[in-house]
């Protein structure tokens, strides 16, 4: 539950960040090499919506076991960490990384990367997360399969 406070807070950070500087996010996004035009318009809409609607969800109902959040982060996760690694692998020099837009610019170093990294990580531990709440939890056809005699 904290983990997903925790991200939400960040992810809701990103998606104002990004969507306060809309106007200069697909030049931020064409810098990356892989987009540019409409494509780049595109994939900052894809990622500001996936950021908003997690954080919401992170924060709103943080002990959700609706796979769909997770997804979303995810998705965010590996589009962010294949933007930069395949970026700083080809030596590209990014002044702005653009995870929270215009605001908090930072350059693509090699720091980067283990952001990235740890926001893989966490998706992990997400996964990893929901996996041992559906193992755990008891279905609901289980109360029911008891014999009279063990029926309080």
């Amino acid at each position: 539950m904290i983990l997903r406070l925790v991200l939400g807070l960040l992810l809701a950070a990103m998606a104002l960040g990004q969507a306060a500087s809309f106007d200069a996010m697909p030049a931020i996004l064409t810098t990356y090499g892989l987009t540019s035009g409409a494509a780049s318009t595109a994939l900052a809409v894809a990622l500001i919506s996936a950021e908003a609607v997690t954080a919401l969800w992170f924060l709103t109902r943080p002990r959700s076991r609706a796979t769909t959040p997770v997804w979303l982060y995810t998705a965010v996760a590996v589009a962010w960490s294949a933007l930069a690694s395949q970026a700083f692998a080809r030596g590209l020099v990014l002044d702005n990384c653009g995870c929270f837009g215009t605001y908090l610019a930072q350059p693509l170093r090699w720091y980067v990367l283990v952001e990235d990294a740890l926001m893989l990580l966490y998706a992990g531990l997400l996964w990893r997360g929901l996996r041992r709440a559906r193992t755990t939890s008891s279905p609901a056809t289980s109360r029911t399969d008891r014999t009279p005699q063990e029926n309080p």
